[in-house]
């Protein structure tokens, strides 16, 4: 890659590294999954940078590329080993009620399907419009809709249970 090629690329990824995190982090629940997540899709972004960065959004891009890498990811997944149940660790002061809140909602989170917990974290903790998820996932408004329909149903479901019993 050329100097200034690969300096914008760096730019890129200092600016929207946290974010990425943070988004794969939801999609996948695990710290350590999360940034290999943001890493192989940058990977994967890199390879292909000249067609990103002249792409109408090259945010979009990645995140797309970053979302069909973690659909990827949980379609090989044979066996997961879990050690713990675990709350997430926090940059700031939180309440053990805050963190145990927390904690059941990522458990919840972690029950719905692949593409529901995509159309749920980038519709509402990504703040993204129907539209703009549409683009990312690479399907309809419609199909937006009724995934995110089907997903707040199932956690309406879940999450007075998941707390009733203790979890997560």
């Amino acid at each position: 890659m050329k100097t200034d090629t690969e300096d914008d690329f760096r730019s890129f990824v200092t600016s929207r590294w946290p974010r990425m995190v943070r988004t794969a982090y939801l999609l996948t629940g695990h710290h350590q999954d999360a940034e290999d997540l943001v890493q192989t899709a940058l990977v994967k972004a890199y390879t292909r940078w000249s067609r990103v960065r002249e792409s109408q959004d090259p945010d979009a891009y990645v995140w797309r590329i970053m979302i069909n890498t973690n659909i990827d990811r949980l379609r090989r997944l044979r066996l997961r080993e879990w050690l713990t149940h675990f709350l997430p660790d926090t940059a700031g002061p939180d309440s053990t009620d805050q963190l145990a809140e927390r904690g059941v909602v990522l458990a919840a989170l972690r029950q719905l399907p692949p593409r529901q917990r995509a159309t749920v974290v980038l519709r509402y903790l990504e703040d993204r419009s129907e539209s703009e998820v549409a683009a990312l996932l690479g399907t309809h408004v419609g199909t937006v809709r009724s995934q995110t329909a089907k997903a707040l149903a199932r956690l309406r479901r879940e999450l007075p249970a998941m707390t009733a019993a203790g979890q997560p």
